[in-house]
Order: C-alpha cells, then sequence, then structure tokens
C-alpha cells in the first residue's frame, strides 16, 4: 500500500507545479483583464486588438463607442480592446 503511495508522489507532485505555473497565473491575468474592460470609462484612450489608437465616447453593457478621428466614432466590442494607455 504504502509503495503505492510513493509511486504516486511524483506525479501529484508535478499536477501542482502545473497549477502553480500555468494555471494559478492565467487566472490572475484574466481576472486583471476582466477588471479592466469593466473599469472603462468615457474619456479614456484605448488601444484596440486591431492596433487602432482610439478614446471612449460613449461605454454600453457589451461594447463602446470610441472616436477614432476628428467625426469618425465606431462601436466596439468591449473584449476588443486590447489594453488601457496610461495617461
Amino acid at each position: 500500500m504504502q509503495n503505492q503511495v510513493t509511486s504516486l508522489l511524483p506525479l501529484l507532485f508535478f499536477i501542482v507545479l502545473m497549477y502553480f505555473l500555468f494555471i494559478r497565473p492565467q487566472q490572475r491575468e484574466q481576472k486583471k483583464r476582466r477588471e479592466m474592460l469593466n473599469a472603462l470609462k468615457e474619456g479614456d484612450k484605448v488601444v484596440t486588438a486591431g492596433g487602432m489608437h482610439a478614446v471612449i465616447t460613449k461605454v454600453k453593457d457589451d461594447s463602446l463607442l470610441v472616436r477614432i478621428a476628428p467625426n469618425v466614432e465606431v462601436e466596439l466590442q468591449k473584449s476588443g480592446v486590447a489594453y488601457l494607455v496610461k495617461q
């Protein structure tokens, strides 16, 4: 019985190691991104997933109205925001 438990220890160690090296950091990043998307507000400068720089003019539930040039506004899914530009 103890031999079986001893043989499972490396596998258990490997699973715990994978959790701390891959799964947990990814969950942390997803949480930070979700918080960033929920905190977007009018006037924020963002970069879209396509690389366009834009300014948020209106926030809706799942989308944003962004200005990409003077007098040019487009609707963008919140998930299309790559990151918030630091001001």
